[in-house]
């Protein structure tokens, strides 16, 4: 029986591309692998009908507004976290409002493949999902688990599940309820001593081979040059070195703070299984502490680090004109 989510789903954006009121619908459909689900781009209404939802729609489809038209009238479906980073994109100029129609569905979880992994042998032929289970065929033999046990870490510390901002809104019983989940991973770093948090840091990036496949899948990486491709001035070591590693791991954090919505997709996306959003989770927190601010929750709340007051504004022209830099 077809569920009755992804039912919703195509039948709003078939209404959508029928009214002529979008050009794309952004969504998922079915991988070549069972253990995975690809990117979507629906343009016509037959089209439509390949549109699935589940846990393992691990992509946050937000990356894919850098890539469209400006003018292209797109509907496109999100979770909590992509409603929170196409409301960023928008206040950062990168797509305009009245273009966008947000199609949102209440999250349960991406559900992590490494950890679905380790607990079998062999190769997984499908993957199904029933009433807080996951069912796996693997080596001829069907294995069940709790769907808990499974779910990638970034939707273990997720707080806001529930998109925001949303023109439609695909409800269903038996969501995760907002603020649920626990952060306290968080804090258990800040007890760390100096010598400890330096430790954590340098096992996850000594294995980077910089990739930047990270980037690549971060909805907020947009720069059509990023500072580590610029060759003039160098401004990182290039190599796969401990300075140009960690070098790279740092400024991206700094460049993502008040705008991460903490999805995980780029630890997904990374070949090595690094863990790294823990970075930005702690600014953010920071950020929250400090400013009063949430990533993406309100339609016209700049990021602080994006937003310059009257007072900074004549500083930075004095500071200009008196030749100071």
């Amino acid at each position: 029986m077809e569920n009755p989510r992804i039912q919703k789903i195509r039948a709003e954006a078939q209404k959508l591309l029928i009214e002529e009121k979008v050009d794309v619908v952004i969504g998922f459909k079915k991988g070549s692998l069972p253990s995975k689900m690809q990117p979507f781009f629906a343009s016509s209404v037959e089209e439509i009908e390949q549109l699935e939802l589940n846990g393992l729609c691990s992509n946050n489809l937000a990356v894919y507004l850098n890539h469209r038209s400006k003018g292209e009238r797109v509907a496109i479906i999100c979770r909590g976290c992509e409603s929170r980073a196409i409301q960023t994109l928008v206040l950062e100029n990168r797509h305009a409002r009245e273009n966008l129609t947000l199609i949102g569905i209440p999250c349960i979880g991406i559900l992590d493949i490494h950890k679905i992994e380790q607990k079998l042998q062999g190769s997984i032929s499908s993957i199904t999902e029933e009433e807080g289970q996951v069912v796996v065929v693997s080596g001829g033999r069907e294995h069940r688990f709790d769907r808990l046990d499974l779910l990638h870490d970034a939707c273990l510390h997720c707080e806001h599940p529930t998109p925001v901002n949303v023109d439609i809104m695909i409800d269903e019983a038996g969501w995760i309820p907002e603020n649920s989940f626990d952060k306290s991973y968080c804090q258990a770093f800040r007890l760390l001593n100096i010598a400890q948090r330096y430790e954590k840091f340098s096992h996850e990036t000594e294995r980077c081979i910089r990739c930047y496949a990270c980037r690549e899948a971060c909805p907020m990486c947009y720069c059509e040059e990023c500072f580590v491709d610029h060759s003039r001035p160098q401004w990182i070591e290039s190599t796969v070195e401990q300075a140009g590693q960690q070098a790279w791991h740092i400024i991206r954090a700094f460049h993502q703070t008040g705008r991460c919505v903490s999805c995980g997709a780029c630890e997904r996306a990374c070949p090595l299984e690094i863990k790294m959003t823990y970075l930005t989770d702690l600014l953010n927190q920071d950020m929250e502490r400090d400013y009063g601010f949430e990533v993406g929750m309100l339609p016209d709340q700049l990021p602080p680090f994006a937003t310059l007051s009257e007072t900074e504004e004549q500083f930075f022209h004095q500071q200009d004109g008196d030749h100071v830099h």
